[in-house]
């Protein structure tokens, strides 16, 4: 089956049957703050605005039959985020994954799983096991890729490898988390010129910070053109790739990433005339990741979401308000809907960079 095909002529309207894989962009697609079903009433609404496909975590498949009641139509399917504790080496998470895959095939496009540190040690097994459910998925009609996301901090190249022993593989492939291999190789770059010192024990208010800055942003820099040497080495395999994209830095204390790519982190102290730092990534870096990814993958084989998380404000509802005529505060409404702007604004810089690499 040529899946190149998946993406159709461009006019936008895909039969069923051509919509097997994710399109271009996707954004993150969830109820991110306590409220009731009115939440992803205004997700539909926000998503059909901006033209998004969606990505959807989900922990069940109950849970996602509902979640996908919300979503609007798109021409391209669904992509699924099955819960971070599944584990595709031990039997019960292949039960999840075959689950999944049966209930809802041709109605999603995609299946995320994570990589798991002991993965590294059982490499052989785990491409043994991503064979098994490769041909399990090929026996059924409609199947959704399934894509190991890399997430679990694991060399890069190890990664890479697996993505090659897999190559014949058709219904399997790599999911490229761009601010986890980033903050992987931050770190990694920055304690191989400062050993005994981590940019994990380093924050924006660290007394050290001003005399290490430099370094740290270099080692920042660095990382960027390692996420793109990932990219490359993975598409030249030849099979579909997916991304989830966010920016971070390795200062940032808790979860360093799943931010804006509009984001900066403040400091306090001045450098480079500003108080504060670029982050990993920004809009040229990602610019710079869809250029690459463009450009090593196969025609029409890749696909990036928007995993963005971190983001805090209100905006008013305005056209969404009629949603939310039964609550006496909106307060998590309005929190919902500024997310939701922030995905938008950071739709537009993707959709400018695939208007640009097309």
């Amino acid at each position: 089956m040529d899946r190149a095909r998946s993406y159709g002529s461009g006019s936008g309207e895909l039969g069923m049957a051509d919509r097997g894989v994710p399109g271009p962009a996707h954004g993150l697609f969830q109820r991110r703050v306590a409220g009731d079903d009115a939440l992803l009433e205004l997700a539909g609404l926000r998503f059909a605005q901006m033209g998004l496909a969606a990505e959807v975590y989900a922990g069940t498949p109950d849970e996602l039959e509902h979640v996908l009641g919300f979503v609007p139509p798109h021409p391209y399917l669904p992509v699924v985020h099955l819960n971070r504790s599944v584990n595709v080496l031990d039997t019960s998470g292949r039960v999840v994954v075959r689950e999944f895959a049966g209930r809802f095939a041709g109605r999603i496009a995609g299946l995320v799983v994570h990589d798991k540190k002991e993965m590294g040690e059982q490499t052989d097994r785990l491409v043994s096991v991503m064979r098994q459910l490769d041909a399990e998925l090929s026996e059924q009609p409609g199947s959704p890729l399934v894509f190991l996301e890399y997430a679990a901090g694991l060399e890069p190249e190890w990664f890479v490898g697996v993505a090659e022993r897999l190559r014949d593989a058709e219904y399997v492939s790599c999911c490229i988390d761009v601010g986890h291999v980033g903050i992987r190789q931050a770190s990694a770059r920055f304690t191989r010129s400062h050993p005994g010192v981590s940019l994990r024990d380093l924050d924006p208010q660290d007394g050290r910070l001003p005399d290490l800055v430099a370094e740290v942003q270099d080692a920042v820099e660095g990382a960027a053109r390692d996420v793109l040497d990932v990219t490359r080495a993975i598409g030249s395999v030849g099979k579909h790739v997916h991304f989830h994209l966010h920016d971070g830095h390795p200062l940032i204390r808790g979860l360093p990433d799943h931010f804006s790519f509009l984001t900066r982190l403040p400091v306090p102290f001045s450098y480079q005339g500003r108080r504060s730092l670029s982050m990993m990534y920004g809009p040229g870096g990602l610019a710079s990741i869809i250029s690459a990814a463009m450009q090593a993958c196969r025609p029409h084989g890749v696909s990036f979401t928007l995993e963005i998380h971190q983001v805090e404000g209100r905006l008013p509802l305005a056209d969404a308000s009629p949603l939310f005529s039964r609550w006496r505060d909106t307060t998590n409404a309005e929190r919902m809907n500024y997310w939701l702007s922030v995905l938008g604004e950071n739709a537009l810089l993707i959709s400018e960079c695939l208007t640009e690499n097309q």
